[in-house]
């Protein structure tokens, strides 16, 4: 049974935070990301509760930061001393999606890294892969980098339009969950996070994911 699940990308841009609002909705998980880049840009949080909707429960951030870069960056510029001791994972009683920043080695501060507090906690891990070109390299890379930290994977969810040839073969290399795919979209909203969340939960339920959907 897992409550905890980080949520990490093959890198930025890739859909991260809508993948997570798609989770939270088909977990009915909470929601906690623990710094936030880019506050001058909007802030994640708000993504997630416009997106998976008011009820899902949202945990404050421990860092916010109004420069959108890494938060190592966007600390100094602003002066904030980023105290790796503050990260503490809320405690929550159901399902709570932590989103992380960026990709896995996204620096937190100079000597310390996103992947250093995931293998420090633990967490069983959500891999978001984009289809683009260079994309196997990128999240077989971020495979390899889970495993060398013995953390472990519940596995992929690959946003864009089906691709059995790139997909299976990610998959197989690692031996790690096709968890299924989030269609594009020209409209994003809450209506295709719901829809999008019954597909998934559809698609799980075929493929016997039944640990993702245990209360």
């Amino acid at each position: 049974m897992t409550h905890n699940i980080f949520v990490t990308g093959i890198g930025t841009d890739v859909g991260k935070t809508v993948a997570s609002a798609i989770l939270c909705r088909a977990l009915n998980a909470a929601y906690w990301k623990p710094i936030q880049s880019g506050t001058t840009i909007g802030s994640d949080k708000h993504t997630i509760h416009e997106l998976a909707g008011a009820d899902i429960q949202i945990f404050p951030e421990i860092y916010a930061l109004e420069a959108p870069l890494s938060p190592h960056t966007a600390a100094r510029m602003e002066q904030v001393n980023l105290d790796i001791e503050q990260l503490t994972i809320p405690k929550h009683a159901g399902k709570l999606i932590i989103e992380g920043a960026g990709g896995l080695m996204v620096p937190i501060t100079r000597h310390y890294l996103y992947s250093d507090w995931l293998q420090a906690q633990n967490l069983p891990t959500i891999l978001v892969s984009r289809h683009y070109l260079g994309s196997i390299n990128h999240t077989l890379l971020s495979l390899n980098l889970l495993r060398k930290l013995n953390i472990e994977v519940l596995g992929v969810l690959f946003v864009g339009e089906d691709n059995d040839n790139n997909e299976a073969l990610i998959c197989e290399r690692y031996a790690v969950r096709n968890l299924g795919n989030i269609p594009e979209t020209k409209i994003l909203n809450s209506d295709f996070v719901e829809l999008t969340s019954k597909s998934l939960i559809e698609y799980w339920k075929s493929n016997h994911y039944h640990f993702l959907l245990e209360a």
